[in-house]
């Protein structure tokens, strides 16, 4: 191979990792899941919605995560303690 090709590859490498960097950046902005479908409860009996909102650890997720709004967030929350105590939902996974 001459220097001229290798040169090449290597800028063509270079352009796909700083074009993933800019992907990475700017990446689409999370929408609330109870705003776009106009769910007005967080219905604690849901187990399966829930879980959306939760990791695998059994931890609630932030909202920079989920992407819901302050009221949601808040609402979901209280939504999955509630399922917790009413043993829907384990408190931690091991």
């Amino acid at each position: 191979m001459s220097k001229a090709s290798i040169r090449k590859k290597k800028k063509i490498q270079a352009d796909r990792d700083s074009s993933k960097k800019l992907r990475e950046m700017f990446a689409r902005k999370k929408v609330c899941k109870f705003c776009v479908k106009k769910i007005k409860e967080a219905d604690y009996k849901d187990a399966t919605f829930l879980k959306n909102f939760m990791a695998e650890s059994g931890r609630i997720l932030p909202r920079k995560n989920t992407g819901n709004c302050p009221k949601h967030q808040r609402m979901t929350a209280q939504a999955i303690k509630r399922a917790r105590n009413a043993g829907l939902i384990a408190f931690m996974n091991r």
